[in-house]
């Protein structure tokens, strides 16, 4: 089962790493606890609505592109059996090659590969 506050988690981390910004300097700017802002990227607490769209403008970032990323990532998850579960483990149905690697209860690995006619191998 995808946790919805994991995923949400997780995409507030990315666009903070992506920025080089630290969690003390996006817990000041969306005037929330580091501590608090912490266990929200981490998934053990789910924030209201009015916090994420506070920790979006701090990240220079609207809440519906949060949103749209955060309901993209769930409707993969959704559609591929064993993704963001704690397993680990890799299917095939000949054109496609998907491994899962549980490393935490927060840190999932989904590596895809696709083979063409040709045999090339691209990494998804």
């Amino acid at each position: 089962m995808v946790l919805l506050r994991r995923v949400i988690g997780d995409a507030l981390r990315a666009r903070r790493q992506g920025q080089h910004r630290t969690l003390r300097e996006v817990s000041t700017a969306a005037n929330v606890s580091l501590g608090y802002l912490s266990e929200i990227e981490r998934g053990q607490k789910e924030a209201s609505s009015e916090l994420l769209a506070a920790i979006c403008d701090a990240l220079g970032a609207r809440l519906s592109e949060l949103l749209s990323e955060v309901s993209s990532t769930l409707s993969l998850a959704e559609n591929m059996e064993g993704v963001l579960v704690p397993v680990e483990g890799q299917t095939t149905d000949g054109n496609v090659s998907v491994s899962v690697r549980q490393e935490s209860p927060l840190k999932t690995t989904l590596h895809a590969t696709r083979k063409p006619k040709r045999d090339i191998v691209y990494a998804a």
